[in-house]
């Protein structure tokens, strides 16, 4: 009772309430008794030993988790001890007790400092193949925490220094417990199959009315919100409300809340697991069996299962007051419902990102497309869509992908949606530039959605503006058509001046747009084509690009901004494009006119050597970082179409000791200020 009072109260903290039942129950050792009786497979009494029951273990389980949720402590005591806690998945094997323990192992594993190792539990591979899929769906909430890397918490940990000393610690250490789990899991027999049919199992398919209903009384407190029942309900007397409205008017009898209830139920209840499984399968889509996993979603047909599901499940229209848990608004990421969509988008973005298998996101009709966009641009078609297996790419009218953009261009302007959108889509684009892969999406009207969204709603949010300006830079990459639809786009110089407004108010959001419109002004100007000639004398961005100033601008904020010690995995690309602007300098025999305006820059802001000294810096932990990590010199080398050599070359030209050469940094470093010596710590 005590344990219902404390969910239901406003998720109070516990040292804000007192609940002395269970307090004197673990002061008096009741905690320390139920561990001991639960692994205990008998008791005695009066000389018999007697096997514990299903509902005794069931009973303790239930006993132990209430106290854990009032009692502050007592979920830590029980994480230390790593005996129990592999023991408890031994009672899961009962189905009796599986969703008690289930709870109990979820709510110890959220506290526990270290994470344990799944092949340390007895005979898992016949444990998780026994399970049935509502087991299996259940036991992937637990997955999520075994497989997934620590986080500490602590900002400075996701700097790209402490992540490269760690990286070198891991390479010491071997691989982590997250990386063996997931081994673990993938040796098991089935096991992805599981999980894709799960994922694309249709509400219709799952667990019967009287069975789940039942279930649902055992979830109360499982499901970590007591309160989903009440938006349940909310849904069941609307749904009541409306169907007895529409049977009046038609002279009919109308049908009861209590049979409209179960529908709204399983609709929640599917949504709930498929939250689970889909978070399983992406976080082993980003792991270091990718490729193996990648060839097993793709056989197992789950891109052509989600499509499928799209428009009844994942995107579904729905009352979204009907949806908010108590406590949450509408737009809360808590929201079931919410959460789905945002999940189902970063597996779309991990399965597309640098794989050829991202075409499978289209169906043959839109494949075929592909092909014609190659076959009337003269180029030859991309080897990923030839190699691509057609019994395996999405079937209906309409691809993944397409249906992505339709979502996404009726999307309302203060959606939360926008930003994994746009990295979804941006994902498809990412690696080796594919005019056709651009054209199939500009055809579609995305440009204009996407400046529509930054020059006409004037977007706020600097994630979203982050997301819409990396996707920009990838679909107008090199393609002329693109900067053509930019231009009728942006037709007035106010528009335009919006449109800067927004790059500029934050180098660090845009600084991939000013990169990719750079590199394609640089190939433009070295193409003799009436349609690139026409381009460029007409379109204001790539004028705007063009000015020696405009560059110089840029590339004084974008070294300014960021710091060897503040580098991360969002920021360092401030660094690399402004690297690629000092290359195209180089190429066109300009890297010492670009230096020496640098020079200028610093005195005329009165900070002598400051920003050269920080730049030598970052240069100096680039050769660090990027000439021992191979797929981010490919990623460098796909993404620009410079050689990787060409990278490494100018970074060792402007890091050159020699005062004398014109093309280094240090001549341009006066004496007194020169501090390029340093050292930077890496932890």
């Amino acid at each position: 009772m005590e344990a219902m009072a404390f969910v239901t109260e406003e998720r109070k903290l516990t040292q804000e309430t007192t609940y002395p039942n269970t307090y004197i129950f673990d002061l008096f050792g009741g905690v320390d008794l139920l561990v001991e009786i639960l692994m205990r497979p008998t008791i005695s009494i009066r000389g018999q030993k007697l096997k514990i029951s299903d509902e005794m273990s069931k009973d303790c389980l239930s006993i132990l988790y209430n106290t854990c949720v009032c009692t502050e402590g007592v979920t830590k005591r029980l994480a230390e001890k790593n005996d129990f806690v592999i023991f408890l998945f031994t009672l899961m094997t009962s189905k009796k007790t599986f969703l008690q323990t289930a709870t109990l192992i979820e709510d110890i594993l959220g506290v526990k400092k270290e994470m344990i190792r799944l092949d340390e539990v007895p005979n898992l591979s016949s444990l998780v193949s026994n399970f049935d899929q509502q087991q299996l769906a259940n036991f992937c909430r637990i997955l999520a925490v075994t497989i997934s890397e620590m986080d500490t918490g602590n900002d400075d940990k996701h700097t790209l220094l402490a992540k490269n000393a760690q990286q070198k610690k891991s390479l010491s250490l071997g691989p982590s417990a997250a990386e063996i789990n997931q081994a673990a899991l993938l040796s098991i027999p089935g096991f992805v199959e599981r999980l894709c049919k799960l994922a694309t199992r249709k509400v219709s398919e799952s667990t019967g009315t009287a069975s789940f209903l039942q279930e649902l009384e055992e979830w109360y407190t499982w499901l970590d919100n007591a309160l989903v029942l009440d938006a349940l309900m909310r849904v069941a007397n609307e749904e009541s409300e409306h169907n007895q409205g529409a049977s009046e008017e038609n002279g009919l009898p109308h049908t009861s809340t209590r049979t409209q209830l179960p529908q709204s139920m399983k609709i929640m209840h599917e949504i709930m697991y498929k939250l689970e499984v889909l978070y399983v399968l992406c976080v082993l889509l980003m792991g270091r069996q990718r490729n193996q996993v990648h060839r097993m979603i793709a056989e197992f047909k789950l891109i052509p299962g989600l499509n499928n599901l799209f428009d009844k499940l994942i995107w579904r229209k729905h009352s979204a007051s009907a949806l908010v848990l108590h406590g949450h608004n509408q737009n809360c990421d808590c929201s079931p419902d919410i959460t789905l969509k945002i999940q189902f988008l970063r597996l779309l973005q991990s399965f597309s990102d640098h794989h050829e298998n991202k075409y499978l996101l289209l169906n043959n009709q839109e494949l075929n497309e592909l092909s014609a966009i190659s076959l009337k641009a003269n180029i030859p078609e991309v080897e990923a869509v030839l190699n691509t297996d057609r019994s395996l790419v999405c079937d209906g009218k309409r691809g993944l992908l397409t249906r992505l953009l339709q979502v996404m261009k009726k999307e309302p302007a203060e959606s939360s949606f926008r930003f994994w959108q746009a990295r979804a889509v941006e994902s498809f684009l990412r690696g080796t530039t594919s005019y056709a892969d651009q054209m199939f999406l500009l055809k579609r009207g995305l440009l204009e959605h996407i400046l529509y969204c930054i020059v006409d709603s004037e977007c706020k949010s600097r994630d979203v503006l982050q997301s819409y300006f990396d996707l920009l830079g990838e679909l107008m990459k090199f393609n002329v058509d693109a900067f053509k639809r930019f231009n009728k786009y942006i037709n007035t110089d106010a528009k335009f001046q919006v449109f800067l407004k927004q790059i500029n108010s934050s180098l660090v959001d845009s600084n991939m747009l000013v990169r990719c419109v750079t590199l394609s002004l640089d190939r433009f100007e070295n193409q003799v084509d009436m349609k690139v000639a026409e381009v460029l004398s007409e379109c204001r961005l790539l004028a705007y690009i063009s000015q020696v100033p405009t560059q110089m601008s840029f590339l004084f904020r974008l070294i300014n901004i960021i710091h060897v010690q503040t580098l991360t995995q969002e920021n360092v690309s401030c660094l690399n494009t402004s690297l690629v602007i000092l290359m195209l300098a180089r190429r066109k025999e300009r890297l010492p006119l670009y230096l020496r305006l640098l020079q200028r820059m610093e005195h005329s802001k009165k900070y002598p050597g400051f920003l050269l000294n920080n730049f030598h810096h970052l240069l100096r932990f680039w050769q660090q970082h990027y000439l021992h990590k191979d797929k981010d010199s490919t990623c460098l080398e796909n993404s620009s179409c410079i050689s990787f050599s060409y990278w490494k070359e100018t970074v060792s030209i402007l890091l050159n000791p020699d005062r004398q050469s014109p093309s280094a940094l240090v001549s341009y470093i006066e004496e007194p200020y020169m501090d390029i010596d340093r050292d930077f710590a890496e932890e």
